[in-house]
């Protein structure tokens, strides 16, 4: 950007700001790249490269090429321009080969004309020549080509016509009386340069062999002719290089233009604007669209219910309620609900530290997604990626979808590495339900205590052994009261945990489903939204870089 701000400078005005546009086309190509037609990308980079190239080359010259049919004069008219005979004149066969290059004021010429691909051979300078001073004076930096014939039989005469059109910074398109309406050279080269109207003048040359009372119609004719090809309001001269007619007027009005020292800049400023159109007509114009928040939950939905997070949640549930039952549970019962499986094991969730390095927590049990699952994630993929490309260009949406999908291959083993890596905080029993299990610990050995106390002493009576002195509390033996009292409240206590137990499954279900949601949330942003958002900048870039190109 600063190399191309730097180059203009010499050629912006107050209101241009040419620099910066050829940036904003360069942005905008790169961006599109993979997106839209390669052959436009192309086309557009090698008008933006062109484009930097000549802003960064002398200001103070102005290239003016003639071109024309075999036949239309155009050699007579470059000699009588420049004063001199430089071009051999022929009229029925091509004679020019190559371009010949005059300049006025060779002086910081010489890179532009490396540029132009002239050769030293083909360059004459005018200055140089014996001339009168003001007759030089008003071409001062004109850099004026004769090209060879764009109808010529030779290829190599089509390509450096081409090539040399792309080049010049103003064009003179000599027409013959006979030939102006030719499909040849406005299907070829003026309707392309539609748009460029500031640049370009159009001679019909000849004049002279026309019959007097329809020349004026001509002339109409020509510009009705140049208005089709959307070339409205380009001079045309009518001119006659062999009489000497209207070359003065020729060469006031290339003088007039060139002395303005806005061609150059006009000539760019169109290249630009008209390939960056031609971007935005196959990029879409439509505005940036966002993603639809209602529709990236549907999708984490989707995800969510093929990685099997209800199962997952259920388990946690399960296991919460089996570990803090047989935690806060009669030990005499709840010693036999040792012999479940636990449902987290089963899945191998939840494995703690050293389960985990043992199984390596490759890959979790949990259910395969069922082909309905993986059909819906499919819908909800393809629905936010036809939302999101509603209303860009189709090759654009086309990018959308493909990038939407190109990561879904790796789908299963990313949801399932992400439930495996989720802690669902069911590893542990809850703190109240260690405390419970201590108390519960402590009833039924006092039931033991009691229920041994109370069989010693019935062996005493038995043997006949004086009964010691027994507690007692109230009318209770202490004995029977700790056997009866250790049983009951414990049976009690577990009644009354169970209700605790459901609430904090219940709590555990929802932490878990919150987490696993969360990891697959992240899991559809990094396989789906990502690559969409990507996607999204660049269609961005490409936005912001052809609103400035076209400004």
């Amino acid at each position: 950007m600063t190399s191309l701000l730097e180059g203009a400078k010499k050629l912006v005005t107050r209101s241009s700001d040419i620099g910066a546009r050829v940036d904003g086309l360069e942005r905008a190509a790169a961006a599109a790249r993979g997106r839209v037609d390669d052959a436009v990308v192309d086309d557009v980079t090698t008008v933006a490269s062109r484009a930097a190239s000549r802003l960064k080359l002398s200001a103070d010259h102005t290239v003016v090429a003639l071109a024309g049919a075999t036949g239309s004069g155009k050699s007579s008219t470059f000699n009588a321009l420049s004063g001199l005979e430089l071009a051999a004149v022929g009229v029925r066969r091509p004679t020019t080969s190559w371009a010949t290059a005059v300049v006025w004021g060779k002086e910081g010429a010489e890179e532009l004309l490396e540029w132009l691909g002239i050769p030293a051979r083909h360059q004459v300078t005018r200055d140089s020549m014996l001339s009168k001073a003001d007759e030089d004076v008003e071409m001062r930096g004109v850099v004026l080509l004769d090209l060879p014939d764009h109808d010529s039989t030779e290829v190599s005469h089509h390509l450096e016509v081409e090539r040399l059109v792309q080049l010049a910074d103003m064009m003179v398109w000599v027409l013959d009386p006979q030939k102006y309406a030719d499909a040849a050279i406005h299907d070829r080269f003026l309707k392309p340069l539609a748009g460029h109207a500031d640049v370009m003048l159009v001679v019909l040359n000849h004049i002279d062999t026309v019959p007097e009372d329809r020349r004026a119609t001509m002339v109409e004719d020509v510009r009705r002719l140049l208005e089709a090809d959307g070339l409205a309001g380009v001079p045309v001269l009518p001119v006659s290089a062999r009489q000497g007619w209207g070359i003065d007027e020729l060469r006031g009005l290339v003088a007039k233009r060139v002395a303005e020292k806005k061609v150059t800049r006009s000539r760019l400023e169109a290249d630009v604007k008209s390939a960056a159109q031609r971007l935005q007509d196959a990029a879409g114009a439509g505005k940036v669209p966002t993603l639809s928040k209602e529709r990236v939950a549907a999708l984490d939905d989707a995800f969510a219910e093929a990685a099997g997070i209800p199962t997952v949640v259920k388990a946690v549930g399960d296991s919460t309620r089996m570990r803090a039952n047989r935690a806060t549970g009669w030990p005499v019962t709840a010693w036999f609900s040792r012999l479940k499986p636990d449902p987290l094991k089963r899945l191998h969730l939840d494995l703690g530290s050293s389960g985990k390095q043992l199984t390596g927590a490759a890959r979790t049990s949990v259910p395969k997604a069922t082909g309905v699952q993986r059909a819906r994630v499919d819908t909800e993929v393809r629905a936010l990626a036809d939302q999101v490309g509603e209303g860009m260009a189709p090759s654009w949406a086309s990018a959308v979808r493909a990038a939407s999908v190109s990561r879904l291959p790796d789908l299963g083993d990313r949801l399932d590495r992400a439930v495996g890596q989720t802690d669902l905080g069911a590893e542990k029993i809850p703190a109240w339900a260690g405390l419970v299990r201590v108390l519960q610990y402590l009833l039924i050995i006092s039931a033991i205590v009691g229920a041994l106390w109370l069989g010693v002493l019935a062996l005493g009576t038995y043997a006949r052994v004086p009964e010691p002195p027994t507690p007692s509390v109230g009318p209770f033996a202490l004995p029977t009261l700790m056997l009866v009292g250790g049983i009951v409240l414990g049976l009690l206590l577990a009644l009354v945990c169970r209700w605790l137990v459901a609430a904090t499954a219940r709590s555990r279900s929802r932490t878990a489903d919150k987490r696993l949601r969360d990891a697959i949330s992240e899991v559809s942003a990094e396989m789906v939204v990502a690559p969409i958002q990507a996607e999204l900048a660049s269609y961005t870039e490409v936005r912001e870089g052809l609103a400035v190109a076209l400004r």
